[in-house]
């Protein structure tokens, strides 16, 4: 959640020796344009904007989400044709540190660095697309979209974005009611991203799980999400219908393929399987299985055949990444947290054919109403009020409950007394004050992120702030201390395993924070940079979590390192262990092959995106291995994944609910530019 939200706004890093600190930071003037950054849970942070007395233009974001800071500013100076000139960012976000400079010199070339690059190029017709600073500073860039029409306009270092106006709405807030218009902007993400314009098609906010709008108006975020969602909801629904055609569901044969048998951890060589009616109605030998008149075969040798993929830990929401989930081999998914609106949406639409998305389970956030409580969490401010926010999740025909990091600890344990009579699953972030261990014993099924788990080696005064930053910075400086194989770990490991606790860790969250210094992009998204948007691509390459009290990169890493240890150790220990990214989806296969450097096999890894999270949503009668009677959840990849891991992003064919869906037009659709490396 945490990455594709910060991935959409475009929160990013950038350059300099060390980031400016918050008190040598710009300081908004009285009667300072001021807009907000809320959400249901409240109020996150503030933007200001003002002329300078020398007419430059003057941006200053002040945010924290749940720990999470960014202190930043920007000044912009406007030429006359007001394209932006030079552009000076300072600060630092939860990625690093934000500092920024872009500028025209007397021959009309443009020089721009960040953190992650540097660069120069002719700045003749473009326009300088900047790496991070403050978001409202993106309304410069939409008032020359606007004013450019259906030509739109050419992007330094790279790319061409373009707005699309669409339909008005009214609002109502504290300078009275406003017309705003719902706009989209395509060029700078997989999808076109909606924007909210007043009624001179200037810019009036964004609307999301996190809303940026004017003071005073904060209370419209989710009637202009409701809106902007259905418009998405329209353009997608074309793709969902173009794709799930009759013609897509005859039966196919696929023949002669490596095929993994989830259940037992295995690859069997030459295999044949038979896809009808949505299920699959039969496995065999390659060459044994007979085709039915008009079905489609296809010629497995060379290829493997495998369970569709489990993303454990996708906060689903928007309809583009579910299609391009779809795209990358993910037929299933667990939300570990989403809105009730946006989950029965979903499952409405995907049940009518509408939407085009993997099957699965969801839950919804609760935590206690605080500055520091999750965006898109029930808050509440007693246990009486936990348990009746459990019951409204059951209401909504929800899966799960998952409990955040300022909940009360002693609300765990009625509040998940109250789920479990409800039958519902019990997970999430551990409560600060309590670790790992005290969260289990008071209700949870499973513990969510490894740097949780860790919490149970950390100091106590780690534990007590592990609602804020500490969550990282704790296990970033301590971890790489941590015996792992301590007597009071080998028996934290052992518990878990007796109550059968599941763990989703998480690692691609970490990696690219502990261990990148900006000089490549993670391995993560690396195989895909080269079919992304270049401002994607751009974003992908971070400058890591800011190093605090002393501590190196190195340091960092080492810590990385007990990380990926500690799932082997939970692994080795019989504890579940269950595939999830917490991002895009992109970044599944990455997850496995940590798994691997854990100590996992690569049939063990490839269980936990498979058959493990189908039993933990009990999901496991219809889906997560390939057998006859079982949905058609399937995916035909190129290559040998038995040798290789990184085979599955080579996804030729999707089978969806028994539909046959062709892998290349997945991807054009869902905005990927052709195969990953």
């Amino acid at each position: 959640m945490l990455r594709i939200l910060l991935a959409s706004l475009l929160v990013a890093t950038a350059a300099a020796a060390a980031p400016t600190p918050k008190e040598q930071l710009l300081t908004p003037p009285a009667g300072a344009r001021h807009y907000t950054i809320s959400s249901i849970a409240g109020k996150h942070g503030d933007i200001w904007s003002w002329r300078q007395g020398d007419g430059r233009v003057a941006y200053r974001m002040s945010m924290s989400l749940r720990g999470w800071i960014t202190e930043d500013d920007e000044v912009v100076t406007l030429g006359p044709d007001r394209r932006p000139t030079a552009i000076a960012i300072r600060g630092f976000t939860d990625q690093g540190d934000a500092t920024e400079d872009f500028g025209v010199d007397a021959g009309g070339v443009a020089t721009w660095k960040t953190m992650v690059d540097a660069g120069s190029a002719p700045f003749a017709g473009k326009r300088y697309n900047t790496y991070g600073g403050p978001w409202l500073a993106s309304e410069i860039d939409i008032d020359a979209l606007v004013a450019a029409g259906d030509r739109g306009l050419d992007l330094l270092p790279t790319g061409h974005a373009r707005i699309a106006i669409g339909r008005p709405a009214e609002v109502d807030g504290a300078q009275g009611r406003k017309t705003v218009k719902l706009a989209y902007i395509s060029g700078y993400g997989f999808a076109p991203s909606p924007v909210w314009l007043d009624a001179d098609n200037h810019f009036f906010g964004n609307a999301g799980e996190v809303s940026l709008l004017p003071a005073g108006y904060e209370a419209n975020g989710p009637k202009l999400k409701d809106l902007q969602d259905a418009a998405t909801a329209a353009m997608v629904k074309d793709v969902a219908h173009r794709f799930l055609a009759p013609a897509n569901r005859t039966p196919t044969l696929v023949d002669h393929a490596l095929l993994f048998d989830a259940v037992a951890g295995r690859y069997l060589p030459d295999r044949a399987v038979l896809i009808e009616g949505g299920k699959v109605a039969a496995v065999g030998a390659g060459g044994s299985v007979k085709a039915p008149a008009g079905a489609t075969v296809i010629d497995g040798r060379g290829k493997t055949i495998l369970p569709g993929l489990w993303d454990s830990h996708q906060h689903v929401g928007d309809d583009w990444n579910l299609l391009q989930n779809v795209a990358t081999g993910m037929t299933n998914y667990r939300s570990p947290g989403s809105l009730i609106v946006d989950a029965q949406s979903i499952y409405k639409r995907r049940a009518a054919g509408d939407l085009l998305a993997p099957d699965g389970k969801i839950s919804v956030i609760i935590d206690r109403k605080d500055p520091l409580a999750a965006q898109g969490a029930l808050t509440v401010t007693s246990a009486a009020e936990a348990v009746a926010a459990v019951d409204q999740i059951k209401a909504a025909g929800l899966w799960g409950a998952k409990f955040y990091t300022s909940m009360t600890p002693a609300w765990i344990a009625p509040a998940a007394a109250e789920a479990h009579r409800l039958g519902l699953h019990v997970h999430g972030h551990v409560p600060a004050g309590m670790r790992p261990l005290d969260a289990v014993r008071a209700g949870y099924d499973e513990v969510t992120h490894i740097n949780f788990i860790m919490m149970q080696a950390m100091p106590q005064e780690v534990v007590d702030k592990s609602n804020t930053a500490a969550r990282l910075e704790g296990p970033a400086k301590y971890g790489k201390d941590v015996d792992l194989d301590s007597p009071a770990m080998t028996a934290f490991y052992a518990e878990l395993a007796q109550r059968r606790t599941i763990i989703d860790p998480t690692l691609t969250v970490w990696e690219p924070l502990m261990t990148s210094d900006g000089s490549a992009i993670s391995p993560e998204y690396a195989p895909f940079a080269d079919i992304a948007p270049p401002s994607v691509a751009r974003g992908w390459k971070i400058a890591g979590y800011p190093l605090f009290g002393g501590l190196t990169r190195d340091d960092f890493r080492a810590s990385f390192v007990k990380m990926v240890g500690l799932v082997g150790r939970l692994h080795a220990a019989g504890v579940p262990i269950v595939a999830g990214t917490d991002g895009y989806g992109l970044e599944l296969v990455r997850e496995l092959e940590l798994y691997q450097q854990a100590g996992l096999t690569n049939a063990e890894a490839l269980q936990t995106a498979t058959i493990v999270p189908a039993r933990m949503t009990g999901m496991d009668d219809h889906t997560g291995s390939i057998a006859p009677g079982k949905t058609a959840d399937i995916i035909l990849v190129d290559g040998d994944v038995s040798a290789s891991l990184a085979s599955l992003r080579h996804v030729d064919t999707v089978f969806l609910d028994g539909y046959r869906l062709d892998g290349g037009a997945l991807r054009t659709a869902s905005g990927l530019g052709g195969m990953p490396k």
